[in-house]
């Protein structure tokens, strides 16, 4: 995790897997690899922090094949970022462990890093800032003094004075950490910045197609890379390529690019300054464009509307274009060809539940609940718990409706509800067990709600649904281990019996506690 200024922060960057490679090699050996990333003035320096043993914990050294492609200072700043967060990081573990040979060989090695990553920027790159030169100093300075402060320690045996030395290290670690981030958040606004110029003034299909392509790269590099192409003008440039009929065929793109730098709130904001609601309206409705620029259109629709980021709530533009969006992303779902067409349109009217009440009536006057139950028992379009999951929480926020009730009976929907309680993952991932998971809880707030209906809660004791909540309840494994499942089954629980023979609320929930206890 790397320091930016305003108490902000930059995850590791993560590389292509292709470059990395993990070698299980001799001391010799591994410097001999670094020498590919050093130049001839660190190399006795290297020398000197390779010792000749081999530590147990140093064979999971990390070594970077091969140097950066020449002119390419993206990738260079984004590889040997990696490289010096990797080692501060683990710089910052052995001195919790007092391991005082590893910290001085590592910050000796971390300097090399550093003074590589500054001359070989300064090589590719354009003249540097006045500012950049200031903090590069500052950092080198801090790398030696890191290098120096750590030698005295292998020197001391005091422990005291051990202490008080630890103090001072971890404070000048703290400070290198700090400046790194502040110069790498420099260099990689000047690149942003070239991308976003390069983008604007083209006119070249080839040139924007690269060029998008690059800054979409930025965006999967986390959320600070993101706030940095909305404050330099990304959205803005995308934007403008969207509204460009000879771009068409760069819309998907483009659109994509948007998706991922909307993810922070700064990109909302742009959007909102450059009418892009209302583009992405038009996109949305106009039939002439290929389903692929749609679903890309509504995957930046899910994420500006997203109840996650508290910035939406005040998106006033997207109220007057909001009759058009759902009418569009509902005509999307019905006629989606994949099952990622089909997540990106649900996924987008699923947030637009959470983001406005009149969505909820908007989507049953255009039968939505029939298109939705429909597309359940089309495993080309549904056949994935992700899916399920926006299907589900659109029938959970309509479900407050009084008219829903009947439209679902009529749909045959409380049988296909019921069948979400029995959601189990396939490959067994966290992120799939926890798809599992609010689609089985999403599904019983929905019976839950809708058995407000007489009818309704008829037709789920027909359906046996009692017998599934007490299997729910009284199996963790059923449920997924979930107390959110639990807590939600045993609420429709209570409902249907209420409804069902008048039991006393209380009583049972004093039925829950007992339950509880067995499931323990």
């Amino acid at each position: 995790m790397m320091a930016l200024p305003g108490g902000r922060h930059l995850d590791s960057v993560t590389l292509p897997g292709q470059r990395l490679h993990l070698m299980q090699v001799d001391s010799v050996q591994r410097w001999m690899e670094d020498l590919k990333l050093m130049t001839e003035c660190e190399c006795m320096c290297v020398l000197q922090a390779k010792p000749i043993s081999l530590e147990e914990d140093a064979q999971g050294d990390l070594i970077l094949a091969g140097g950066p492609g020449p002119g390419d200072p993206l990738q260079l700043l984004l590889k040997r970022s990696w490289v010096i967060s990797t080692e501060l990081r683990r710089i910052g573990q052995k001195l919790a462990q007092d391991r005082w040979a590893r910290v001085h060989s590592m910050s000796v090695r971390l300097t090399c890093h550093a003074r590589s990553m500054v001359s070989e920027y300064s090589a590719v790159s354009r003249n540097s800032s006045k500012e950049m030169g200031q903090i590069e100093k500052l950092l080198m300075e801090k790398c030696s003094e890191l290098s120096a402060v750590t030698e005295r320690c292998l020197q001391v045996e005091n422990e005291h004075v051990l202490k008080s030395m630890k103090a001072c290290v971890s404070e000048t670690l703290t400070t290198l950490g700090q400046h790194f981030g502040q110069l790498l958040e420099l260099a990689l606004t000047r690149e942003v910045q070239a991308l976003v110029r390069k983008i604007d003034a083209s006119d070249n299909i080839y040139t924007t197609e690269s060029t998008t392509g690059n800054l979409f790269s930025l965006t999967q590099e986390g959320a600070p890379l993101c706030r940095i192409i909305a404050k330099e003008g990304g959205v803005v440039a995308l934007f403008k390529v969207c509204r460009q009929d000879s771009f068409r065929c760069l819309y998907p793109q483009a659109l994509r690019t948007l998706a991922s730098i909307c993810c922070v709130e700064e990109g909302v904001h742009q959007l909102e300054k450059v009418d892009g609601v209302l583009c992405l309206a038009d996109i949305l409705t106009d039939d002439s464009h290929s389903e692929a620029t749609r679903a890309e259109a509504a995957a930046v629709v899910a994420q500006v509307t997203s109840p996650h980021l508290p910035v939406t709530q005040h998106l006033s533009s997207f109220l007057e274009s909001m009759e058009e969006i759902v009418t569009a992303l509902v005509k999307l779902c019905q006629e989606a060809s994949s099952g990622e067409v089909f997540l990106l349109a649900s996924a987008a009217l699923a947030n637009i539940t959470f983001f406005d009440t009149m969505a909820c009536e908007m989507l049953l006057q255009l039968n939505a609940i029939r298109v939705l139950l429909e597309a359940c028992s089309d495993k080309q379009r549904v056949d994935t718990p992700y899916t399920r999951d926006q299907i589900v929480t659109i029938l959970a926020n309509m479900s407050v409706l009084e008219q829903c009730a009947s439209d679902i009976i009529q749909e045959n929907g409380v049988q296909l509800i019921m069948g979400m309680l029995s959601e189990k993952p396939r490959s067994g991932t966290p992120a799939e067990v926890a798809a599992c998971e609010r689609v089985q809880q999403k599904a019983a707030v929905t019976l839950a709600r809708l058995s407000r209906d007489p009818d309704v809660a008829r037709e789920a004791v027909r359906l046996s649904c009692m017998s599934r909540l007490i299997e729910l309840c009284r199996s963790p494994s059923e449920r997924n281990s979930s107390d959110a499942v639990l807590v939600a089954c045993l609420a429709m629980g209570i409902q249907l019996q209420v409804k069902k023979t008048k039991i006393s609320a209380l009583l049972l929930w004093l039925l829950f506690w007992y339950i509880q206890g067995c499931s323990a």
